[in-house]
C-alpha cells in the first residue's frame, strides 16, 4: 500500500525534534505503539494526537490514546483486518482492538465547506465525512494545545499553533478567530471551560469577553448532545469548579435556566449550597474510583427548582406534598429534555429520588423498614444527606437514618418517644375461623 497524496496548505507546522520534548514511547501504551507501527509500515502517516499528546507533555497520565492517519477508513480496516471495526455515520472512524485496548484511529479531516450543504445558514458546522491533509485536520482542531501531533516516523511533535507556548504558560487558546469557531460549533464554549477547570489553565482574554455574549448559540445545539457534554462537564472530577465557571460565563443559565433563577434567589444560602455539596460529593466518588449515576447527578441541579414548584402546587391548589412533588418533577424534567437530553431511565430514577424525600420523615411502625426495601433507597438517603449538609432539613433526622441503616433495621425503636408503634408489637395468634354448616335441603 502507498500513503495518500495529501493536499497541501498554507499553514505550517513547528517541527520539534524528540531531544527538545519529553514524550517517551514508555509511557505510550502498547496498543497504541502497535497501531501507529502497522500504519507506519504499511507506508501511511501515523500520529498520536489530541489530548494524549497534550497530557504526556503535561507529565500527566492519558486516559486514552487517539491516532490520525491519512489512511482512509477502508484502508485502515485492511490494514488490521478482523482487529478493526469501522463505527459513524457523519464521520467514520476505525476501532482497532490490540489486546484489551481499543485504539480510535481517524482519517485526517478536511475542509467541511468542501463539500456542498456544509453550511445550513447560520455559520454551524453540519457535515464532517471529508477527508484532507494533517494541516487542514489540525486547523479543525478546536484549543491550539489539542493540535500538537506526535509522529511515530521520528519522534517528533508537530506543533500547528503554538500550543507548546500555550502549554508553558497555562493558557487556553482557539486556533483561529474564536467569534467564528463559536459560531462553527459552540459546544467550543463547554469545552474551554471544562479544559479549564480540568488542566487549571486560564482561558485566553479574547475567548473570555466573546463566551457569554455566544452563549445563546448553545440552544441551537442538539438536545442529545448537550446531555453528552453534561456528563463530561460534571463527571471529569471537577464539577464545582466546572459548575462556577460555567456560571461565571453564562453558560450554566442556557442549560439549566430554571435551576439558574433558583440560584439567582438564594434563601440562607440555600440551594447553592446544596448544588455545591451535591457536586463536591460527585467530585469525591470519582477520585475514589466509587461509581456515579447521572441521575444523581441531575437530580441535584433540578431539586431546587422542583421543591419550589411542588411548594406552589400545595399552597395554591391543596396538593398533598407526595402527589405535588410528583407533579413538579414531571414538569421540570419535560422542560429540562427540550434543553439536554436526559434519557428517560434516568429521568424516572430522578423522580424516585425525589418521591422518596417525605418518607424520611416517616420514621413510626414499620415504615422505615418499608422504605429501606425500596429500590431506591439507597439513592434517596445520599441526597437526604445533602439536603441535612445545605440546612434543608434538620441533621437529626438524617442521624437517625444512618443509625438505623447501622442497626440494621432495629432503628425502628431508636427514638421511643416519636410513636407508640416504635415498639415491636407481639403478633397476635388468630384462632382458626370456623366453617360455615352447609346448608342442607
Amino acid at each position: 500500500m502507498t500513503a495518500n497524496r495529501q493536499r497541501t496548505t498554507a499553514i505550517q507546522p513547528t517541527l520539534i525534534p524528540r531531544p527538545e520534548h519529553n514524550i517517551s514511547r514508555a509511557n505510550i501504551s502498547q496498543g497504541a505503539l502497535r497501531v501507529l507501527r502497522q500504519l507506519k509500515d504499511a507506508g501511511f502517516a501515523a500520529h498520536l494526537v489530541g489530548g494524549g499528546v497534550r497530557d504526556l507533555l503535561l507529565g500527566r497520565e492519558p486516559k486514552d490514546f487517539d491516532v490520525a492517519t491519512d489512511a482512509h477508513p477502508d484502508q485502515v480496516k485492511q490494514v488490521f483486518g478482523r482487529h478493526c471495526r469501522l463505527i459513524g455515520r457523519r464521520f467514520r472512524l476505525a476501532h482497532v482492538r490490540m489486546g484489551r485496548e481499543i485504539i480510535e484511529v481517524a482519517t485526517f479531516r478536511g475542509r467541511a465547506d468542501a463539500k456542498p450543504g456544509a453550511d445550513p445558514g447560520n455559520g454551524m458546522l453540519q457535515q464532517d465525512n471529508v477527508y484532507g491533509s494533517i494541516e487542514e485536520d489540525a486547523l479543525r482542531r478546536d484549543f491550539t494545545i489539542n493540535a500538537l501531533y506526535y509522529n511515530i516516523a521520528d519522534f517528533s511533535v508537530l506543533d500547528f499553533g503554538q500550543g507548546m507556548v500555550d502549554l508553558r504558560a497555562g493558557t487556553l487558546r482557539l486556533l483561529g478567530d474564536p467569534q467564528q469557531r463559536f459560531q462553527e460549533d459552540p459546544v467550543r464554549m463547554l469545552r474551554a471551560v471544562r479544559f479549564a477547570a480540568k488542566l487549571g489553565f486560564n482561558i485566553d482574554r479574547q475567548m473570555e469577553r466573546l463566551i457569554p455574549r455566544h452563549a445563546d448559540l448553545l440552544k441551537e445545539v442538539p438536545s442529545a448532545r448537550l446531555y453528552d457534554e453534561c456528563l463530561k462537564l460534571f463527571h471529569g472530577g471537577q464539577a464545582l469548579e466546572t459548575f462556577e465557571k460555567l456560571r461565571h460565563y453564562h453558560l450554566f443559565e442556557v442549560l439549566f435556566p430554571d435551576t439558574e433563577r433558583c440560584l439567582a434567589d438564594e434563601e440562607e444560602h440555600f440551594p447553592i449550597t446544596f448544588v455545591s455539596h451535591g457536586l463536591h460529593n460527585t467530585d469525591q466518588r470519582i477520585n475514589q474510583d466509587k461509581p456515579v449515576t447521572p441521575a444523581f447527578l441531575f437530580a441535584v441541579l433540578l431539586w431546587e427548582p422542583v421543591r419550589r414548584q411542588a411548594r406552589i402546587l400545595r399552597e395554591q391548589e391543596g396538593e398533598a406534598e407526595i402527589p405535588a412533588l410528583q407533579q413538579a418533577g414531571g414538569e421540570m424534567i419535560a422542560r429540562l429534555v427540550r434543553r439536554v437530553a436526559v434519557p428517560r431511565r434516568f429521568s424516572l430514577m430522578m423522580r424516585e429520588i425525589w418521591q422518596l424525600q417525605p418518607r424520611f420523615d416517616q420514621r413510626q411502625g414499620k415504615r422505615p423498614l418499608r422504605l429501606a426495601s425500596h429500590p431506591r433507597f439507597r439513592a434517596a438517603y445520599d441526597f437526604l444527606l445533602l439536603r441535612a449538609q445545605a440546612g434543608e432539613v434538620e441533621q437529626e433526622l438524617a442521624d437517625w437514618w444512618t443509625q438505623f441503616q447501622q442497626n440494621e433495621g432495629a432503628g425502628v425503636t431508636i427514638d421511643p418517644e416519636l410513636s407508640e408503634d416504635t415498639a415491636p408489637k407481639k403478633r397476635r395468634r388468630r384462632r382458626p375461623r370456623k366453617k360455615p354448616e352447609q346448608s342442607q335441603s
